[in-house]
């Protein structure tokens, strides 16, 4: 019943952080399409989440962290805001299907073999289930494309760091969550507003003048709103996920989130998926059966 329960509340987190990536990628093409709006959607989503989170540990009284959780806190956010922006930077340069489908995988099977080292074998059914699940990954992100670009060396590399740095950050955000929910999220919003608002810094310092404009609208920040609430719900569900069972099974099927971008841009952009993403969400299916038996 243990596994049952963690592998619900990860599937929950990736229905949402679907939801969460949708609204993200909307509010980024609302305000400009470029890089610099990538990141200011990012950071204006990541402080709405840090206020609420803030105001409700607050309430409820709980200590700060301290020592080891903070830092795999800090750790968390430094390595969820740097993989989301290496990600953007590698959709932003074509191949968008290669390089969500790498990063994908990469995100799966990091925290999957840390989870083997420190928990033991899943067993075999369940390793089964986790290389099918990788497949309906690649099936469902790395969907046809006609306006597609091939992807060069530096996109590819973007495309490794993003993956590493999910996984990276699914490990810390686990290894942070030993002492609640609301905290370790919170200390992870911290560290990613920080390394997003020096990399916005950066940008700026070394941007030549009059590249894309940013505009930052009410809908935007709708947009925006919608992301904070999505993604952080998702991220909470997946600490409660890893709190309650394995991280193999929680990062894995978390890691489906692709399923819920693409159902969403069909019910509400009209995208319809092709014929490889509708295998995919079939081999998903049958992924989620293999691991939560």
């Amino acid at each position: 019943m243990l596994v049952h329960g963690n592998a619900l509340l990860a599937l929950a987190a990736a229905v949402l952080w679907g939801g969460g990536d949708f609204s993200g990628g909307m509010g980024v093409k609302h305000s400009g399409g470029s890089m610099v709006a990538a990141l200011r959607v990012i950071l204006l989503s990541h402080a709405m989440s840090f206020s609420v989170l803030l105001t409700v540990a607050l309430l409820r009284g709980d200590q700060f962290p301290h020592g080891a959780p903070l830092v795999w806190g800090l750790t968390a956010g430094v390595a969820g805001g740097t993989s989301l922006t290496a990600f953007y930077i590698a959709l932003s340069r074509g191949a968008m299907g290669a390089s969500a489908a790498l990063s994908g995988l990469l995100a799966a099977a990091i925290p999957a073999a840390v989870s083997a080292a420190m928990e033991g074998s899943p067993g075999l059914l369940h390793i089964s289930g986790f290389l099918v699940a990788g497949m309906a990954i690649w099936l469902i992100a790395a969907g046809d494309n006609a306006e597609a670009e091939p992807a060069d060396t530096g996109t590819f590399w973007l495309a490794i760091a993003g993956g590493v740095g999910f996984g990276v950050y699914f490990v810390a955000l686990k290894l942070a969550g030993t002492t609640g929910v609301i905290w370790p999220l919170a200390t992870a919003r911290m560290g990613s507003l920080s390394v997003c608002m020096l990399m916005l810094l950066a940008r700026s310092v070394t941007s030549k003048r009059g590249g894309a404009k940013v505009v930052v609208t009410g809908r935007v920040m709708l947009w925006a709103l919608s992301t904070a609430l999505l993604d952080t719900s998702g991220n909470l569900l997946f600490l409660a996920a890893t709190r309650a069972g394995r991280l193999d099974v929680a990062a894995v099927l978390a890691s489906l989130y692709p399923a819920s971008t693409i159902l969403l841009a069909a019910w509400m952009l009209r995208e319809r998926p092709t014929r490889r993403q509708g295998l995919g969400m079939a081999v998903a299916a049958a992924a989620v059966v293999m691991v939560t038996l």
